[in-house]
């Protein structure tokens, strides 16, 4: 999922780069496993209107990065995080563009949250079934405009947004270890 073409492409983390962390809630509702992506307020600043997992920036009142995405994840969609039973972390990943290094964490909630977005940076709450990610032509790649540069870059679409960048290969990367756990059938 990573841009062919792009300003910040080669661009690496360094000594200023700040941390964050990120919540990947799965939850189930109507048999299937959904999870939540906010579509982000619009504001001067880079990820501006975009989606993403609900999340931000590490603060030294956290505990740790999990605390910081359940922490984060609360304030932006009112989560109760008390219920959420973290399941891991995937890789952390740069996003140049803003020099944050993200912790994607992974949790679970045993019952379909009732989610309340902070009207200040989430403009909605798009439940997605994770199924919709493996469908057959769920991924497609077009030019996306970002402040300062033209990126060509692969993209799932989710109720009529582009879902790209970070918060794509966090997906893909979830997709491909819940794959690799999978049972074998070998019939």
């Amino acid at each position: 999922m990573e841009a062919t073409s792009a300003v910040y492409l080669g661009v690496t983390p360094n000594e200023q780069t700040r941390k964050s962390a990120v919540l990947m809630l799965l939850y189930p509702f109507e048999d299937e496993i959904y999870l939540p992506l906010i579509l982000r307020s619009s504001y001067d600043g880079v990820h501006s209107g975009q989606v993403a997992f609900p999340g931000g920036r590490y603060e030294l009142t956290d505990q740790d990065l999990t605390h910081t995405a359940l922490r984060e994840a609360c304030e932006e969609i009112g989560v109760k995080i008390s219920d959420i039973k973290i399941l891991g972390t995937l890789t952390e990943i740069y996003i140049a563009p803003s020099d944050f290094l993200v912790l994607p964490v992974v949790g679970y909630l045993n019952y379909r949250p009732v989610v309340v977005p902070d009207p200040r940076e989430v403009k909605a709450v798009l439940e997605i079934r994770l199924d919709h990610f493996s469908e057959p032509g769920s991924i497609k790649c077009s030019e996306i405009l970002i402040p300062g540069d033209r990126v060509t870059t692969p993209y799932y679409e989710v109720e009529g947004h582009k879902v790209w960048g970070a918060t794509a290969k966090m997906i893909r990367e979830l997709l491909s270890v819940l794959d690799a756990d999978a049972p074998i059938n070998k019939s």
